[in-house]
């Protein structure tokens, strides 16, 4: 994938900026992240929101939807809770891609905890690609 558009993903998504995520991988149809769970994160009972979560698999999501080099937006997306995510710990998102059309693309995105390798979230996301390409 070219290196410009993860930069410019990076740095124009303003949620992946707040979660301060960490690219650790891009390439076709992949992508592997990171971020270190904050206490602005958390819910009302000390575990990392599930919207922060949804969110950070989301962005990994997008990472690999878009690595074709043709602009992709999520049109479907749905996410299941196995463990919870505690303060400070830190999660990886990793992306795969599970089939791609013309215009649509299918997307599984695994969360877990670096440390244990400990499932904490499955996520699955459909895109509809347009025959824009990226302008970086």
């Amino acid at each position: 994938m070219d290196e410009r558009i993860v930069k410019f993903m990076r740095d124009n998504d303003k949620v992946a900026v707040w979660l301060n995520v960490k690219i650790l991988e891009v390439r076709t149809g992949y992508s592997r992240i990171s971020m270190i769970v904050r206490e602005d994160m958390l819910n009302s009972v000390k575990i990392c929101q599930g919207g922060a979560i949804f969110s950070f698999a989301d962005f990994a999501f997008a990472l690999a939807s878009n690595s074709h080099g043709k602009i992709a937006v999520g049109i479907s997306a749905n996410i299941n809770y196995l463990n919870p995510a505690f303060l400070g710990e830190e999660l990886i998102a990793e992306c795969f891609e599970s089939g791609r059309s013309r215009k649509l693309g299918l997307y599984d995105v695994k969360v877990y905890k670096d440390e244990n390798k400990k499932f904490v979230a499955s996520f699955t996301g459909q895109v509809y690609i347009k025959e824009e390409k990226f302008e970086v």
